[in-house]
């Protein structure tokens, strides 16, 4: 493989698109997916459209936080990528969190959520923000109480959820922002290049993405998501510095407690990864060529040359998908049974 790809990207920065284009689809194939065409199932949460609607009008909703102020929206800004451009990202009582925002566009695909994977899918990712004393800091018991005081939240949960009896509950809260969230799938050059299009990348593109191969970052950064699966240690070659790698933060460790997993974190996804600076869980590189660069250096021993990681820029900027319309919903009013905000953290 390794020779054929060094052949394909030769020709294409010679200019040989044409006659490589085939083989580079082929080759991709094997190892990337196009993103599908529907809205992904999600296991043990069937997707309807009434579940759809409540989901966004929970993720745009910023009384699921104790103070009235933060709702996923907050961190997760569909307006800037899914992420909120922030090192880290700010939360109740303008706490500074201890992680950078990851992209809530494609999330669905993920093999598990946040960057430790800690949440095994959306559902129980979605719980986690609401419960954090340095995020949301609220109660499920607090949220159902908010929820049961506006009518028109029951009357939504009684559609999204018909067969039970008493649908608000913190799970049904989580399901339905799984399913919102799950219709946040942005097709991108490189999907209509994958079926096909030759036209829909630029040779510099396609000559990135055969860099991207040879050298060995699709050995992490695969699949329909090109990432989003798999742990491994920041640093497997060389560590980069504390300010990049901070030391405190241990990655997966901190949920398994297993020495192996000391620095080891998930994978990123890279689409749209040309929308979400900064990067890495510390958020400190604002530059993606840096980025590349770093990581090229860190987890293959690889020094690349200017023009490589411009053209690997080329090929991570084909991953910049169009998101679907969403239309800002316009939430129930609040009623004097609603809990007030409060700069109190709720959660223990």
């Amino acid at each position: 493989m390794q020779k054929l790809m060094l052949g394909i990207a030769a020709s294409l920065i010679a200019g040989g698109a044409a006659a490589q284009a085939d083989e580079l689809r082929d080759m991709a194939k094997e190892i990337f997916a196009p993103l599908p065409s529907t809205i992904p199932a999600v296991q043990g949460n069937p997707i309807t459209p009434e579940k759809i609607e409540l989901g966004k009008a929970l993720f745009f909703d910023p009384r699921l936080s104790a103070s009235g102020v933060f709702s996923c929206n907050s961190c997760h800004n569909l307006a800037t990528g899914g992420d909120d451009n922030l090192e880290t990202s700010i939360g109740h009582g303008w706490q500074k969190g201890p992680r950078n925002s990851p992209t809530a566009l494609n999330a669905v695909l993920n093999e598990a959520q946040f960057w430790d994977g800690r949440a095994e899918d959306l559902k129980a990712q979605a719980k986690g923000p609401v419960q954090a004393g340095v995020e949301m800091a609220n109660t499920p018991e607090n949220v159902v109480v908010a929820l049961n005081s506006m009518p028109a939240y029951v009357g939504w949960f009684k559609s999204a959820f018909p067969e039970e009896a008493d649908p608000v509950t913190f799970d049904n809260m989580a399901k339905a922002i799984e399913a919102f969230e799950a219709t946040l799938i942005t097709p991108a050059p490189f999907d209509a290049w994958l079926n096909g299009d030759d036209a829909a990348m630029s040779d510099d593109a396609k000559a990135g993405l055969a860099l991207f191969v040879d050298k060995g970052c699709s050995s992490c950064h695969s699949g329909v998501n090109v990432g989003g699966h798999g742990y491994y240690p920041f640093g497997l070659v060389e560590k980069p510095g504390a300010e990049i790698l901070p030391v405190g933060d241990k990655g997966r460790f901190a949920v398994t407690e297993t020495a192996y997993d000391e620095y080891v974190f998930r994978a990123a996804p890279l689409r749209n990864i040309a929308l979400t600076a900064p990067y890495f869980h510390s958020g400190k590189v604002w530059d993606l060529k840096v980025a590349v660069e770093i990581m090229a250096e860190s987890q293959l021993g690889e020094e690349l040359a200017g023009p490589e990681a411009e053209q690997i820029v080329a090929f991570l900027e084909s991953l910049t998908g169009t998101l679907p319309p969403v239309t800002v919903p316009v939430l129930p009013a609040e009623t004097a049974a609603t809990p007030r905000p409060t700069a109190e953290v709720l959660v223990k």
